[in-house]
């Protein structure tokens, strides 16, 4: 009973640094975003983290509208990462598990 329990708990400490490593490595990752005119470019990581913004300079001219755009084109992008995020942890998370009776409909 020990063996199987030191066993499983040297595989959740396994599959742990497996997700602290694939979050190190999304880091790299990065999504893009753009307005459908092109005036906007945002680029994230896949940790959602903002590595740029670019603006095209007709927008300056306009606060209201720069400020649409802002917040349109960070929402569709903190989306994206979050969708490569949580795939990416998911994927290593259910890899490293131990076989625990009754868990496998729960992941």
């Amino acid at each position: 009973m020990f063996g199987d329990l030191m066993g499983m708990m040297g595989k959740l400490k396994d599959a742990q640094k497996k997700v602290e490593e694939t979050k190190k490595r999304l880091n790299d990752v990065y999504v893009d975003e753009k307005t459908s005119d092109g005036l906007l470019h945002i680029t994230l990581t896949a940790n959602r983290e903002v590595k740029s913004i670019e603006i095209d300079p007709s927008l300056l001219e306009d606060k209201e509208q720069l400020e649409d755009y802002l917040i349109l084109t960070l929402n569709k992008a903190i989306e994206k990462a979050s969708k490569v995020h949580e795939t990416e942890i998911a994927a290593v998370a259910k890899e490293g598990m131990p076989n625990i009776p009754g868990l496998d409909g729960l992941l």
